[in-house]
């Protein structure tokens, strides 16, 4: 099936949607009547290093790459608590199918800075995937009436089985960088449809391997000036996911759904496990009650800063943008979604201490869950960057990290 059948085929099925809007609700329900099945077969998943393509559509069909499109642009509407909510489910089945999930549903925050001619070229339906690195690894030349990009970009998470791919690039004009007043490099977002795309099989990696977060590059690729955008641009709506950081504010859901089917995972051990030195049973040894309850005691405050921080977040934008927001929101929402990743890499790791030597053979799915959370802690929204730059905040200093407090 060409590309462009496989378009009008999935118009067809939101077109049949559209009557029938997802509620957050029918989309969690739906969500957790997967859960069996990507657990079932995350193995095959990691193995894979990539979706299988039913997964991939029935993720599809129940709504899930659309959930991210706002009411003002003829989205569902879910907050992004809500979304948040979904990703957190997928992952306790699969982690990869999560983080997947997370990156191809953008498609609608993208749609929010988008004029509505490109959105109607782009996206002749919500229910498209996209896939790709936001950060600038390109070079855009101006040319008549749009670009010519030329970049390789790292970390394609989702380009497996997307329909769209952006590209963050720096611009230039006969050959040198455009600069802004205040004397920064121009940076623009750019929209391609995926089979203009170079793909290179270079994701063999330790976690997450079922992301497929290979390489991908083009080489002189004219995109019109309305498939691009910067993110200080609001073309089609002014709503609450019109802001940068809108696809930061569920990222969490991916830890902490992941420790979350580690924890109840090891409970499920629980029940008539002994200490192997000694037979007493878990439930009445001192090491394996405190490890538990610790793993529990990070894991519940973990949620409850996220949580909280998205939902007050998300109520203070009802009247302003959030660079207008009070400092500690802005910088609340950056640690909380930090302090996330960073909690369910020290869960696992403290939960294969306590199972031992049985969590180290690949049958366990303690040993994906390990794997794709120290992975995961390596992305840049887990870094001592996004830290430093709420302390400078904070100080009046020089954030290295601007885009997670609302600068730059």
């Amino acid at each position: 099936m060409s590309g462009r059948d496989r378009t009008h085929l999935l118009w067809l099925r939101s077109s049949a949607m559209t009557a029938a809007t997802i509620s957050a609700t029918s989309l969690l329900t739906a969500v957790r009547s997967l859960v069996p099945d990507l657990a079932a077969r995350r193995s095959e998943i990691d193995a894979q290093r990539r979706l299988p393509s039913d997964i991939v559509e029935r993720l599809r069909e129940i709504g899930v790459y659309r959930m991210c499109f706002s009411a003002e642009i003829g989205g569902p509407g879910l907050t992004s608590l809500e979304q948040f909510e979904v990703v957190e489910a997928l992952s306790y089945g699969d982690t990869a199918t999560g983080w997947c999930a997370m990156i191809g549903a953008a498609t609608g925050i993208y749609a929010g800075y988008l004029d509505e001619r490109a959105v109607a070229e782009l996206m002749p339906t919500q229910d498209l995937i996209t896939a790709g690195l936001i950060f600038p690894a390109g070079r855009a030349e101006r040319v008549a009436n749009g670009y010519r990009l030329t970049g390789r970009w790292k970390f394609g998470s989702a380009i497996t089985h997307a329909d769209l791919v952006i590209g963050g690039a720096f611009v230039t004009s006969g050959g040198r960088m455009e600069e802004t007043a205040e004397g920064a490099p121009v940076v623009r977002l750019f929209f391609m449809p995926r089979d203009q795309v170079a793909v290179f099989d270079t994701w063999d990696t330790t976690g997450l391997r079922g992301s497929g977060s290979n390489d991908y590059a083009v080489e002189g690729l004219f995109v019109p000036e309305h498939h691009s955008f910067a993110f200080s641009e609001r073309k089609s709506c002014r709503g609450k996911l019109s802001e940068p950081e809108a696809l930061a504010r569920i990222m969490p859901g991916v830890p902490l759904g992941t420790a979350r089917a580690a924890l109840d995972y090891v409970r499920g051990l629980a029940d008539g496990k002994t200490v192997n030195a000694t037979g007493q049973k878990w439930a009445d040894n001192y090491r394996a009650q405190y490890l538990l309850g610790e793993c529990e005691m990070e894991y519940i405050v973990a949620r409850g800063a996220v949580v909280n921080t998205v939902e007050e977040l998300w109520n203070a934008l009802d009247h302003r943008r959030f660079a207008d927001l009070p400092t500690d929101l802005r910088i609340a929402t950056a640690l909380a979604r930090t302090n996330a990743f960073r909690a369910a890499q020290r869960i696992l790791t403290r939960l294969c201490e306590l199972v031992g030597t049985d969590s180290i053979y690949r049958p366990n799915p303690l040993d994906i869950w390990l794997r794709d959370t120290n992975t995961m802690a390596r992305h840049i929204i887990a870094h001592d960057q996004v830290i430093q730059s709420t302390g400078a905040f904070v100080m009046g200093g020089r954030p290295e990290f601007p885009f997670v407090v609302g600068l730059g």
